[in-house]
């Protein structure tokens, strides 16, 4: 059975699981259920973000599809030629993702969008499998979007945290010769407060392309 077969029935938080139940009876047409990985399945990038958002994610059943941080992310992904379309509203909407793959540490919405520790480490097997057949299918490098994301890929590689600690626009070239990029997360509040501006979002996707000789299409 795929991962993404087992994602779609996990029931490994039972927090989470029971809060998906109730926002499925809320908002009977939302996806409200964990979020598989979306993009090109031999990918030279990889993007793990935080959680599915509320109305975005969770609803359309595809990582940053309709949410509020998708609108940086898909306009910065278009820019550099990795994205066919500069706007994701709808898991119906054609887009095509470039040398590109985009998933989450926690792949169900969690309440206030604040997984628990224990959480993320219950949800690690899954980012594990794919960083696993990401690095096999030759993958070159994973941009980690926020601090959340950063820890899970490390503990998802077996790595400490002490080592490589998360900075935005950090580079680091990890044992396995994978490159880890750093960036702010592209949230509402980030954007909005200015921690993080399309220059810095920009700049942070030259360096990975550059790093990993990514073409523009």
């Amino acid at each position: 059975m795929s991962d993404n077969l087992l994602l779609n029935d996990c029931q490994r938080c039972s927090r989470l699981a029971s809060f998906l139940a109730d926002v499925k009876a809320q908002y009977p047409t939302y996806h409200a259920r964990p979020v598989a990985a979306f993009g090109d399945i031999n990918p030279k990038l990889l993007i793990v973000g935080l959680a599915p958002g509320m109305h975005g994610a969770n609803r359309t059943g595809r990582p940053f599809t309709g949410d509020y941080a998708g609108i940086l992310l898909y306009q910065t992904l278009f820019k550099f030629g990795l994205a066919n379309q500069p706007e994701s509203i709808s898991s119906a909407d054609k887009l095509c993702l470039f040398h590109t793959r985009i998933t989450n540490a926690v792949k169900c919405l969690p309440p206030e969008n604040k997984p628990k520790p224990c959480e993320i480490k219950q949800c690690n097997d899954y980012l594990s499998n794919e960083i696993a057949h990401f690095i096999k299918s030759n993958g070159k490098g994973v941009l980690a979007l926020g601090n959340v994301a950063h820890q899970a890929v490390l503990l998802a590689l077996n790595l400490k945290l002490k080592y490589y600690p998360f900075s935005h626009g950090a580079i680091y070239v990890l044992p396995n010769e994978l490159r880890l990029y750093d960036s702010y997360h592209c949230s509402r509040y980030n954007t909005q407060t200015k921690r993080l501006t399309q220059a810095m979002f920009e700049q942070v996707f030259s360096e990975i392309c550059a790093d990993l000789a990514i073409p523009n299409h």
